[in-house]
Formats: structure tokens, C-alpha cells, sequence
């Protein structure tokens, strides 16, 4: 599933780096916490992975 927002593909990066142990989970914020926790590292590559390129910065509701 591809991240519908900038946001979203940042805040999966952060999770991702930290589910590998390459940044501290202390240094985790907001969302990025809960992807951390609650996804798998291959769900959480797919969404880091989005090409940024035409998502908007955040989510419309």
C-alpha cells in the first residue's frame, strides 16, 4: 500500500529505522511510534518507499 501523504512516508521511514535498530524508539514521535509497533518491517518499507513525487504534504480529511 503506498503512503497517500509526505507525512505518512516520513513518519513510516522514521518507524522503519527504528524497527531495524538503526535510530533509538525513544526518539520516536506520534505516528511514527504506532507504525513502529503495529506494523510489519515489509508494510512499513512499502509506505517508506513511496515515490514523493505528486503526494501532498498531508492528508485532506
Amino acid at each position: 500500500m503506498p503512503a497517500k501523504s509526505k507525512a505518512q512516508q516520513k513518519a513510516a521511514g522514521a518507524a522503519l529505522s527504528a524497527k531495524r535498530g538503526e535510530t533509538p524508539k525513544s526518539k520516536l514521535k506520534g505516528a511514527s511510534r504506532g507504525m513502529e509497533e503495529s506494523m510489519s518491517e515489509k508494510q512499513l518499507e512499502e509506505l517508506a518507499h513511496t515515490k514523493r513525487k505528486n503526494l501532498p504534504n498531508k492528508k485532506k480529511d
